[in-house]
Parts: C-alpha cells; structure tokens; sequence
C-alpha cells in the first residue's frame, strides 16, 4: 500500500471513530439524537451540538462505525467508555507494524488483524459488552454452557449483595451447576481430540534442559496424584499446601487437588518459614506438598529446609501436619543430602508412579472452593482469598481467549509464578481451559544472559508472551541486543500485569520485542477479581501506551471520589467496580468480616479495589497505583505493616515506618524509617541486620531498598504517623511537605530530612 493510500486510510478511520464517540457523548447528556442516513450521511443531531460525519463507502474501516440507530440504549450504559473527542483527529496515530516514535502516539489495529480477531471492532465490543452488563445471566449462561457440567445451574444464575447497609455481602454464580474445572481443563480435551496436543512445553533453569507433556500425558500425571493424595485421606473440602517451583509438578499438583475437589493452597516458593507458618496455621492442610531444592539462575534455595522448619512451629503451636511429599529435583539437590524425616516424609518419585492412571472425577457446586491464595494486607496479618469453582472457571476461560485473542495454534508463554494469582489464572487453569499449549520456566528470565527470555520464545515458537512492567524495565535497561539477536516471528500478542506499566517501557516492549507489529494486553486486574478487569482487546480498537483500555465484559468500572460519588468523564479518584462478576473471591477464608471490612465497607454498594485511577478526556483508563498501605513491588504486593512487624522484631529496632517510593525497574521499592533502641549508634552492620530480619520473616522479595535512620516518626498528637510526609521525604519531594505544624514534633521532619542520605 502506498504512503498516501496508507495516510488516507488511517484519517478516514479517525474520523470514523471520532464520529461514532461524539455521538456518544451525546447520549450521555441525555440529548434525544435524530438520526439520518441520506447519502451515506450521518446526522446526530441534539439541542447542544450538531455532528456531521461523513463516511466515506469505500473505507475499509466503514465496519467499525457502530449501527448508530442500534446503539442509543448501549451508549446509556457506557459513561465509563470512549469518548473519544475532535482532538483525537490532531494526535498521532500509526497501524498496527509502524514504528512507534511517541508515548502519546495510538496505535490502531491493522486490517488484517482485526479481521481475524475475535472482537474485530469496537462496534463488536459494544454489542457484546452492552449484553452482559443489560443481561449478565443470559450472557454468562451462554458461554459457560460451552463448559461441562454434570448438572445445570438454578435458575437463577446469579445473586449478590455488595451493599454492606443491606446485610451480608454475598456474591454467588451458577448455583447449583455441578462441574469439575480439572475435568474440563483435561479430559474435555482429550474428548475432543486434543489428546496429542501439547499440554506443557517446560523450560529447565539450565538451558538445553526441558521436557513437554501431551494432554494425554498430563492427565495421566494428574490421576495418579489425585489416587494418592486420595489414598492418603485426602477428600472433598480438604486443603492441601504446595510450596513448588515451576516444576510441572506444581500444575499437576493444582489439577490432581481440583479433581477430588480438595482445595490447593499455592504458596509462592520464595516466602520464609515463618510466612509458610502463618499459613499452615491459618488453612490446617492434610498435607504439605514440596521440592528438596530450587535453583534459580546459579542460586540454590533448600525448600525442604524451610519446609521443615515452618512445619516444626506450626506443630508447637498446635497444628501438625503428618505427611510432607517431596518431589526431588535432583538438579538442585541430591536425595542423600537432603534431610529427611521418615515418619513424615516421601519421595514423590518412590510412591506417585506407582498409582493408576484412572481417577474418577469428584464433582463439585459452582460455589464449592476450589483455592485460597493468601495476599498480603495492611494490618500485617496475610489474606486467605477464597475463589470457588464454577463463575472462576468461566471467567478465566473468557478472559484468556478475548485478552490474548487466542487461536488454537498458538503458544502461549506467561512468566509469572503459580504462586501468585497470575500463575493460577493465566499459566494454569484460563490456558488449559482453552486447550492451549503452554510454557513453563524453572529460572530466571538473565539466566545464563539477559537474552534467555528470547531464546525460549524461539525454540518454542511462542506466539503470545504475558510478562511484567518490571522484567520489561529490566531488560529495557540492558540494551537492545539482548533482544534483536534473536527472531522473536513468531510473537503476535504481548501481554503486561502486575502493576501499570510506564509508557517509555510500553513504547520499548512494543517496538523492540514485538517489532512494532504485536498488540499489548496492558491488563488490570487483581488476586481478589479473579481474572482480568480492565484490558484491550486486541484488534477492537486504538492503544494508548500504559492505558489499560476499557472494562472487559460484566465489568462495570467507575472512578468515586472520597464521599463515593461517582464521577464521569474526565477525572480522577479511586477505582470501583459496582455488581459483580463470576470471577470474584467469594470471602477471606475463615474472616468474612474482614472481608466485609476491606472492600466493600469503604465505598457501600461497590467493590473497592484499593488503586487509584484516572480517565482521560477520550475515556481510556490509567492506574495510578495502589491507595492503601499495600506496595506493590515487581507486581507482588506487600503489606507495609508486615514489613513493619518484622523490622521491629529485631531486638535494636524501637520503631520502623514503611512506605513506597517509585522504582524504575521494580515499579515501587520498599523504603523504611528506622528508630534504633535508645542508645543504639546507626552502622551498616545494623542496616544489614535489620535487612536480614525482614528476609527472614517474610522473604527476599520484601527487604527494604533503602534504612532511612530516624530518631523520631513525624506523628499526629493522638500518635498517628502521619505517612503523606514519609512519602514525601522518601521522593525527596521536600517543597510538597505541607503543613507540619499540627505534628506533635515539628522538628522531627528536620531531622529526617537532615538523615536523608545518610
């Protein structure tokens, strides 16, 4: 296509898309529209505004301007949505294959992408979108009866109560469907001639050591877990602790629990021994299920060691557990140097293989559980996020196929854990549901280079890769050749979680890895939402670097302001969600008032997701981050009061004060003020120490960047630290410090900013 062709066609489709997004914005005053279609005309014409757009016959977009007449009860409903104003037409824009020079450049979907995508316009997102949130049972009935299920649900498909003046917050889909979410990520499958189809293509640390297992092999792997966890007494409603790396074991493991319908408690092998005993204590499972040794890059991580230690607490306070199964992975460790206890202990290899093959099927409530993944929260005491089976099924399922516009050919590649909700969303279960074929690494994305990642996507052919802001910043930071030494051809989707990601970082991911011609899924989304929230469609409509987009379907998104009123067009505030959706977490286990407390409390009649959001004049949602005392560090959130509990439990520390600051690679970086005991001198070796402590109770992944000495916490006279300041002093944003004279001690702020770099 020619330059001048190729500009004509991207302004006529602006124009076209501006057209339909004034008109909008029409309805949304509440104007009485008139519509009229003379010579491909469209006239909208309203007491405020006349918008004329003329639609030219031959524009190969022409699809994309919605059936204007059709869409007037749509737009009532979508005051969150798109409005994209005239000043989109003076913005930059390239297509989907051209180089992106700018952050504020959008990018549009190619035509031959959007035709083969699954939402292939906006107008198709409209009509889909306008359904669930009008008719949410008829829309989710449909597609979860592509799912199986040994008996239907009610009726009634859905009930809830988000409004904690109306009594118990309750969220309940399909009720009284009866499925098994093992049966339909595996055996459904295989019944439809999936069998030899790759499953899992997996990725050993040390390059050149992998292995792959066909749905046919998995299943087989899976059955002969669930009979032993079942001839170990392991039953319906029993949970089980796993603490595995990116083993195949750890989905096998996953998979064999939700087939007898025991509930999987996946704990993130990288946590200390003390945050495994918070656990044990919290869920009492029947068994913990491990590896001796983990080696990530050149470091060897003894979580048999842990393993042991956690469950010797946990026994002198009163839970014991009575049988720890014990994968070897014999290239971190060998059996004989692993300390062993034989009452308790047993090799996964010396008694799995010896089960059947055949594991009849537990069938299961939609409402039944079906995991708890605890997260952190600020009052330093981990969540238990409970989600049951039947509306997280079809949600993960849902999302994962209109996110990733996945096709059956496909190779999908997440890098994230199973120890977080990512790994359970979106490397297990949403994949496999969908009969994708997926990778799993055992290492680390710089071992043995910083070219790794590429390295996998080539032997693998990987199509759609799914990856956080912070290995993006990581690896953006190291330099291109990294990544240009290798093809990378076969990459057709990107993906982005965990955090928001920077527009500079959007920009290089965008360009550099997928070559200008691979969308970003920029996802927004949460352990307790389930699957993802807020999200582009690839193929549906312009991206804007770092904007997660616009509301999945079910998903009704709104920006309160403090009083929780909601507030339209542009603006920002803190991010609800108003009913609910089969994705979401049901309760915290064993702590439904917290629940009530934590999210539903705040802003009565929503959902409160804890972040900050903005929305733009043209209606595309950007996250701001976390409002509450959570940080969120490379995508893992971290409760400052257990950083602050751990701190001061070293024996030199009096008080601490965590906050978070912005970190060019990790997102937000732990920062802590610390007042030593009275008479203790500040020293490195007590920086190290108290380092230590937090790796100590929590794990690596929560010490603190930066001990910033305190003799004192700026307080409020009822003793209130006040955090605003810390913040500021901690993002040396010392001209925005405020009023400090209703502090108890002015002069502590002096003080610490005096210490600052110290």
């Amino acid at each position: 296509m020619g330059v001048q062709s190729h500009a004509k066609r991207t302004l006529s489709f602006i124009y076209t898309w501006r057209s339909y997004c004034q008109f909008t914005q029409v309805l949304l005053r509440g104007d009485r529209p008139f519509v009229d279609r003379t010579n491909s005309n469209v006239f909208v014409s309203s007491s405020f505004k006349t918008i004329r757009a003329r639609v030219n016959s031959g524009n190969p977009f022409r699809s994309r301007l919605p059936d204007l007449a059709n869409n007037l009860t749509t737009a009532l409903h979508l005051r969150h949505l798109p409005s994209l104003s005239s000043r989109l037409s003076k913005l930059k824009a390239v297509i989907l294959g051209e180089h992106l020079a700018s952050d504020d450049d959008l990018i549009l979907p190619s035509h031959d992408f959007s035709q083969k995508a699954h939402v292939s316009s906006f107008e198709k997102y409209l009509e889909m979108y306008n359904r669930s949130i009008e008719d949410p049972a008829s829309f989710w009935s449909d597609i979860a009866s592509e799912f199986y299920w040994k008996k239907k649900w009610d009726q009634q498909v859905y009930s809830e109560n988000l409004d904690i003046r109306k009594g118990k917050i309750d969220i309940e889909w399909f009720k009284g469907g009866i499925t098994n979410i093992c049966y339909n990520c595996l055996d459904k499958n295989i019944e439809s001639g999936n069998g030899d189809k790759i499953a899992i293509h997996w990725e050993g640390n040390e390059p050149g050591v992998d292995d792959s297992l066909t749905y046919n092999q998995l299943l087989d792997r899976v059955c002969q877990l669930a009979n032993y966890l079942k001839d170990n007494g392991v039953k319906k409603g029993d949970s089980v602790i796993v603490y595995l790396p990116m083993l195949m074991e750890l989905p096998i493991t996953m998979l064999a629990c939700a087939r007898i319908g025991a509930v999987h408690s996946v704990v993130f092998a990288g946590f200390s021994a003390d945050s495994l005993v918070q656990r044990v204590m919290d869920c009492k499972p029947k068994i913990v299920i491990t590896c001796n040794a983990i080696k990530r890059g050149k470091k060897i991580i003894n979580l048999k060691e842990i393993v042991d230690s956690a469950l010797s607490e946990s026994s002198q306070n009163g839970v014991s557990v009575d049988l720890c199964l014990t994968y070897a992975n014999e290239s971190a460790m060998k059996k004989e140097a692993t300390k062993w206890q034989k009452e308790r202990d047993a090799w996964w290899q010396d008694v799995v293989p010896e089960c059947s093959t055949k594991c009849d099927v537990e069938w299961v409530d939609a409402e039944d559980p079906l995991f708890l993944l605890y997260t952190s929260g600020s009052t330093g005491k981990p969540k238990g996020v409970v989600h049951t089976t039947g509306g997280y099924m079809i949600y993960t399922a849902t999302t994962f196929k209109y996110a990733f516009d996945y096709k059956p050919s496909d190779v999908y590649w997440c890098t994230a854990d199973c120890g977080w909700i990512t790994g359970h969303s979106y490397v297990a279960y949403g994949p496999l549901l969908n009969g994708a074929t997926v990778v799993l690494y055992e290492g680390v994305p710089n071992y043995p280079d910083f070219g790794r990642c590429w390295d996998i996507v080539d032997k693998y052919k990987v199509t759609i890769f799914y990856t956080a802001p912070t290995l993006v910043r990581s690896l953006m930071r190291e330099g291109d050749e990294h990544v240009t030494r290798y093809s990378r051809k076969s990459l057709r989707v990107l993906g982005s979680v965990g955090e928001p990601i920077n527009p500079s970082a959007w920009r290089w991911f965008f360009n550099v890895v997928g070559d200008s011609r691979c969308p970003i899924s920029d996802t927004w989304w949460q352990t307790e939402t389930g699957g993802f929230m807020i999200t582009p469609l690839p193929g549906a409509w312009p991206q804007r670097p770092g904007s997660a987009t616009f509301p999945f379907f079910g998903v009704q998104a709104v920006i309160v302001d403090e009083k929780g009123k909601e507030i339209e067009g542009e603006c920002s505030g803190y991010l609800c969600v108003k009913k609910s959706w089969p994705g979401a977490f049901r309760t915290l286990y064993g702590d439904h008032e917290r629940y009530e407390t934590t999210y539903f409390s705040a802003f009565p009649g929503y959902y409160f997701s804890g972040d900050g959001c903005s929305r733009d004049k043209d209606g595309y949602h950007w996250l701001t981050g976390r409002v509450d005392d959570v940080i969120n560090v490379s995508g893992h959130r971290i409760g400052t009061a257990e950083v602050e509990s751990a701190l001061v439990s070293h024996p030199q520390c009096a008080e601490a004060a965590v906050v978070g600051v912005e970190h060019e690679v990790k997102g937000q970086s732990i920062y802590a003020f610390v007042t030593p005991v009275e008479g203790v001198p500040y020293s490195e070796d007590l920086r190290k120490s108290l380092v230590l402590s937090v790796r100590t109770h929590i794990g690596a992944f929560a010490a603190p960047d930066k001990i910033h000495w305190a003799p004192g916490l700026p307080k409020t006279r009822s003793g209130k630290i006040m955090r605003r300041i810390l913040r500021k002093i901690a993002s040396r944003q010392l001209d925005e410090l405020g009023d400090t004279t209703t502090l108890a001690d002015p002069h502590v702020v002096d003080q610490l900013i005096e210490l600052a770099d110290s």
